[in-house]
């Protein structure tokens, strides 16, 4: 696991660089897509450099990382609309390159399967961009959640919901049950990039960089995986034991590396 402790534009632009490199190198590459305030930077950054510098996403795919269960196709907190104004529509995406759990299927648990299917199908997740709730959850792994779980309906914490009820007219309207990809597939991915600032984040990633591995904490499972890259600001990284450390090796590292 990589650690970079840097303001947030620097962050903004390493994350975007991992994404650049990967399409320009393989354009059919598969990218896993966070939600939420944390990677809006990155994908307003990926715009710019699509606009200004030519990067294309026309041959690349993309998997939402989760999904409410039982908004409108037209709600403007529903996931894949999201995704489609921040990123797809803003660039050269096919929208039908572009896939999100069905959060209004009839069966969902089949609706769960056939996401996981479609995954498998396009190879696997190339890069997966992740953000982390402060009480360490991913997607909407939330605390308790199976280290090894695939995607799934997932019932939402009371903290979860009032985390998000800032995107809605009230917090009753905030869905109760998500739809959202396990821990075990997030780590199939083949590099994990995730993102954290703020202080109230920081006790967070103390538990997912230098916690012990537990279901308490989901984040914490991303420790097993080879290929981490955590991106996070002073403040997130306030409670890091080893944070000179991981400045120092960052500070170290050869340039041509990348993360």
């Amino acid at each position: 696991m990589e650690v970079v402790i840097a303001e947030q534009r620097e962050l903004t632009g390493l994350a975007a660089d991992a994404v650049e490199r990967l399409v320009r190198e393989e354009p059919s590459a598969v990218l896993g897509l966070a939600t939420g305030s944390t990677p809006m930077p990155v994908y307003d950054e990926l715009v710019r450099r699509h606009r200004e510098e030519g990067l294309s996403f026309a041959g690349a795919r993309g998997f939402l990382l989760d999904e409410y269960v039982g908004l409108s196709r037209d709600h403007p907190q529903r996931y894949r609309r999201v995704i489609s104004q921040e990123i797809v529509e803003r660039v050269d995406w096919p929208e039908e390159q572009v896939l999100g759990p069905d959060g209004l299927a009839e069966d969902l648990p089949e609706a769960c399967a056939c996401y996981e299917q479609s995954i498998a199908e396009a190879g696997g997740i190339d890069l997966q961009l992740l953000g982390i709730g402060a009480d360490g959850h991913v997607a909407f792994n939330e605390p308790g959640s199976s280290l090894a779980s695939r995607t799934r309906v997932k019932s939402l914490t009371a903290q979860t919901r009032e985390d998000n009820a800032r995107f809605f007219d009230s917090p009753e309207e905030v869905p109760v049950h998500c739809l959202t990809q396990g821990l075990g597939t997030i780590s199939e991915a083949r590099h994990l990039v995730l993102l954290a600032t703020g202080e109230h984040k920081a006790p967070a990633v103390r538990q997912l960089v230098e916690g012990a591995i537990s279901a308490r904490w989901p984040a914490t499972v991303l420790q097993l995986h080879p290929h981490v890259t955590v991106l996070v600001d002073e403040a997130a990284a306030s409670g890091l034991e080893l944070a000179d450390y991981y400045r120092q090796a960052y500070a170290s590292k050869p340039e041509w590396q990348g993360i």
